[in-house]
């Protein structure tokens, strides 16, 4: 792994619009960044990246597996009383999953190290599975690139795949974000065109205006009832709702399924130690409330509450040094204390590399680097290539 610094195409901003990719700057600065790019060997990926993975997931399931059958564990990662049967239901069925993204330290030396698991409503789906690849053909039609390289990356044909086996053709498929929040609501329309490519019927609806109905099932602005319904809204959310009542009345098909509010939630990094102590690709974790595990772990620590996202609230302590990241409000549900990975440093950029899950199939990678310690929401998105 080398990150090696290329000439941007002089179009890139043009084509980005043309592709939908409109939130290519956040707040004035760069998003999307394309002077430079990570370079990997397919051994690499394939053995430090995809395999591990793999595995990863699979051990994630048997965790979900482990913790619906548990009223303790259910607590312990503070899943609210009332909306337990719910994710046990959900796991029953099953529920099928479409997507999610594992968040990885790693530098080239030493396996991949697990930080975190998106499994619930994870963004950046879009510049991963089309602009890069579009940056990828552009740079070979230019000469950049040899015309051998590649990339780590089917993740657009592997959702279109998911999505027609989740449900059949012609079938009706709710979309549902914040209407207002440009990133979102793009992330949305992409995975829209995937349903259509996939034979299905897209429909959008704002997440503050989605109804419930007499009989308890939610409906959209036109009193469509909605059977099955993508929503870029995270289930720790969800179940703290004012409507999170309807939520077993509804008997709609949730993508994620409630299941993955226990994949989501940072709590189930001290269970997946506990269960696989030792594992390469784990960090010793423990809850920020076990004394005897935290002091096993030492003085090189992340304190990450259960639910933060984009760096919020989340503590890097490395003996006497501390950094935090922005003020979030999370914390209240609980933490977790993880051993220090430091993410590696190319240039003065800290990368972290995420690998996507396709239903059970890991598919694909991106990489955000931002030039401090806690990756933050305005982290810059990098292309990669494989030579």
């Amino acid at each position: 792994m080398e990150r090696v610094v290329v000439a941007e195409r002089p179009d890139w901003r043009d084509t980005a619009e043309r592709m939908g990719f409109t939130f290519h700057h956040l707040g004035g600065e760069r998003y999307w960044d394309e002077r430079a790019c990570y370079r990997f060997s397919l051994d690499e990926v394939e053995k430090e990246i995809e395999g591990p993975s793999g595995e990863l997931h699979a051990m994630c399931l048997d965790l979900v597996d482990e913790v619906v059958r548990s009223e303790s564990l259910m607590e312990r990662i503070a899943i609210p009383t009332a909306h337990r049967d719910l994710i046990t239901r959900s796991w029953a069925a099953p529920a099928p999953s479409l997507y999610g993204r594992f968040d990885f330290s790693y530098g080239g030396h030493g396996p991949a190290k697990l930080l975190e698991y998106n499994a619930d409503t994870p963004t950046s789906i879009f510049e991963t599975a089309l602009f890069q690849w579009q940056w990828l053909e552009d740079m070979i039609a230019a000469g950049t690139l040899p015309t051998d390289a590649d990339q780590y990356n089917r993740l657009h044909d592997a959702l279109v795949g998911r999505m027609g086996e989740i449900l059949t053709t012609g079938s009706l498929l709710h979309f549902a974000s914040d209407a207002d929040h440009p990133e979102d609501r793009q992330t949305v329309r992409y995975l829209e065109d995937v349903a259509r490519q996939a034979g299905l019927e897209p429909q959008f609806v704002a997440v503050d205006r989605i109804g419930v109905d007499a009989d308890g099932r939610f409906v959209d602005e036109d009193r469509t009832i909605i059977s099955a319904i993508f929503k870029l809204y995270p289930w720790e959310d969800m179940l703290r709702e004012p409507y999170a009542a309807h939520l077993a009345t509804a008997r709609a098909l949730f993508l994620e399924p409630a299941w993955k509010a226990i994949l989501s939630n940072k709590a189930m990094l001290p269970l997946l130690w506990e269960r696989h102590r030792g594992h390469p690709n784990l960090l010793p974790a423990a809850f920020a409330d076990d004394d005897a595990g935290v002091a096993a772990i030492g003085p090189r620590y992340a304190r990450k509450p259960f639910f933060s996202r984009e760096g919020w609230d989340i503590e890097l302590v490395d003996g006497e040094a501390v950094e935090r990241g922005p003020d979030g409000g999370y914390g209240g549900e609980g933490a977790i204390v993880q051993a220090l990975a430091p993410l590696p440093v190319f240039d003065g950029f800290r990368p972290v590399v995420g690998s996507w899950i396709v239903g059970a199939d890991p598919v694909a990678m991106s990489i955000r680097e931002d030039d401090v310690a806690i990756t933050r929401d305005k982290a810059r998105f990098v292309p990669h290539v494989i030579t």
